[in-house]
């Protein structure tokens, strides 16, 4: 009896010394366990839409989803300065496009204003561009500086609901006048599917960024805890679930020019808003 009880109990050390913990797995170049956690004071505790100037990590551009307030600080010392730029609204992204700040609503419509008008209290010569995109919901937006374009997806529009796949639409945008529709394109949401082993998924996207190193679109969903990317042409290559503990709502991404990721998530339930920083790490597999 002795005997058979020593070896059992050798039997579940074993196992337990091979027990693994649990990995979350990450696109090449970085650790989504391992962010520098940036807290965010007050006002931004419904930060939604985040950006960059030309990757410049000096300056962290913002906005939160209710008061048309924009909102810029550095991410190393977290001091926020902000102006006025319209009504209370549903605004959920943002961009920095040949000198100017483009924010997204929900409806898509744009708002446009001089990036140098942005340090009085309030913003002045705000243009505001109705009807270029079909009245949907949107929260997802990227701009180009090369191209000088605009990428927009939808989050829940009419047109996608009896197909397998989520539309987005390309403006041209020269400074000075309204941005132009340009194409659309489409991302399959049954790949999406696939590669997250669902039977189904209901693909939400709430932001959208392009990864320079590599030319791959990273498109965040919050409703889904998903960062799903696609190469150029727009074809899923892999899907990531987030952990919630970490992203309770993501709601905004961007890339520095030094290839690191960050991504924006509104305040939770005893918790402040955030941007998590992922230090790009070109040795990570």
């Amino acid at each position: 009896m002795q005997k058979t009880l020593n070896l059992f109990l050798l039997v579940l050390i074993f196992f337990s010394g091979c027990t693994q913990p649990n990995i979350i797995n990450s696109p090449t170049g970085y650790n989504l366990a391992a962010p520098d956690v940036l807290k965010m004071p007050a006002p931004l505790n419904e930060i939604s839409g985040i950006a960059f100037k030309d990757g410049s990590a000096d300056t962290l551009f913002a906005e939160q989803d209710e008061d048309g307030r924009l909102f810029y600080f550095s991410p190393a010392n977290i001091t926020e300065q902000n102006t006025k730029f319209g009504k209370k609204g549903d605004y959920e992204d943002i961009a920095i496009l040949k000198g100017n700040v483009i924010i997204l609503r929900s409806d898509g419509t744009l708002f446009i204003m001089p990036l140098n008008n942005i340090h009085a209290e309030k913003v002045e010569n705000v243009q505001e561009f109705q009807g270029i995109l079909p009245v949907e919901e949107y929260e997802a937006m990227y701009a180009d500086e090369t191209s000088a374009l605009l990428y927009i997806l939808c989050k829940s529009c009419s047109t996608d609901k009896a197909t397998k796949s989520i539309t987005g639409h390309i403006l041209k945008y020269d400074a000075g006048s309204a941005p132009v529709m340009q194409s659309n394109f489409e991302i399959n949401t049954k790949e999406i599917a696939d590669m997250a082993k669902e039977n189904k998924v209901s693909f939400r996207p709430s932001a959208l960024a392009k990864n320079k190193l590599s030319n791959d679109w990273y498109i965040l969903s919050s409703v889904n805890k998903l960062l799903v990317i696609t190469d150029a042409q727009w074809k899923v290559k892999q899907v990531f679930e987030l952990d919630p503990a970490l992203f309770n709502q993501p709601e905004g991404i961007a890339f520095d020019k030094a290839h690191n990721l960050y991504i924006s998530n509104e305040s939770g339930l005893m918790q402040n808003a955030t941007v998590l920083k992922f230090i790009y790490n070109a040795g990570k597999k």
